[in-house]
């Protein structure tokens, strides 16, 4: 399979701090669903900064598609990667069909008119995430998975096979972490997206992802399938605390223990659970 994302030997730093990314090297074929993770200040958003070209490597080399991410101008770019931030309460007082619109600006022609092929695409996009039924509202007047559905939309009508995502489900309850993800996947699934998504929930990366790039604050990083780099040493390694770890069907489910906690005094284990056999 295609490699659609490669990245190499990657080095970053701002101004005169020690560098953040320290020789990262991974490979994401095209199609796949890609966890990042790791504690504050470990360079995932700035890792994501530096795929979509907001910022510029020290050294080492990112490939989109197979070129250099520095042959790419700025529109060619954005035709090929879209970026969903953290999810905020919008300045602008936009309806829900007008931000998704936005995202054709890098496919406009001259008079910088929509085409009825600009139309539909934004259509599918409402249709997809769902977002339809409140198309007219002002952005202001929904809830924060709704906003995060809407900014999901608007991804999908910038058309690109890629979609970058810095934390999706920051904010959210429960039910609206797991529909982002389930509409995530259905994307890469039904639509072959390349999805990169920054996390803090290892145990929705787990469950949803193919592979995860688990960077520590020290520079060290892991790549590997969920079930490879998603062990309770590494977890206890990279974030610094104990977790309980149990199997949950396919893959392992990790608790975090903190030294005040009801069960502080749980010891950590390899994943044994009568829930390994539970059919879910």
């Amino acid at each position: 399979m295609k490699n659609i994302i490669e990245v190499k030997n990657l080095n970053f730093g701002y101004a005169k701090a020690n560098p953040i990314l320290k020789d990262v090297s991974f490979e994401v074929a095209a199609g796949k669903f890609i966890a990042v993770a790791g504690p504050n200040g470990a360079g995932k958003t700035t890792l994501l900064n530096l795929l979509c070209g907001l910022l510029r490597k020290k050294t080492g080399t990112i490939k989109i598609d197979s070129e250099n991410i520095e042959s790419y101008s700025v529109k060619k770019l954005a035709q090929k990667i879209a970026v969903v931030r953290q999810e905020f309460v919008p300045v602008f007082d936009f309806s829900v069909i007008e931000m998704v619109s936005t995202a054709r600006t890098p496919y406009l022609g001259a008079f910088g008119f929509e085409s009825k092929g600009d139309k539909k695409i934004i259509a599918d996009a409402l249709e997809a995430t769902d977002t339809v039924r409140f198309a007219t509202r002002a952005l202001i007047e929904l809830s924060g998975g709704e906003r995060q559905r809407v900014f999901i939309a608007r991804a999908l009508a910038q058309n690109t096979d890629i979609l970058l995502l810095d934390e999706p489900t920051s904010f959210l309850d429960l039910k609206h972490q797991v529909g982002i993800y389930d509409l995530l996947k259905k994307m890469q699934l039904e639509k072959g997206k390349t999805i990169i998504a920054v996390t803090h929930d290892i145990n929705l990366a787990a469950q949803y992802c193919d592979k995860v790039l688990l960077v520590g604050a020290d520079g060290s990083y892991q790549y590997g399938t969920t079930k490879e780099v998603f062990s309770w040493q590494q977890i206890k390694k990279t974030f610094g605390i104990n977790v309980f770890t149990s199997n949950v069907g396919k893959e392992n489910f990790f608790l975090p223990i903190g030294k005040f906690a009801k069960d502080s005094n749980i010891k950590t284990a390899e994943p044994h659970n009568p829930l390994s056999s539970t059919k879910l």
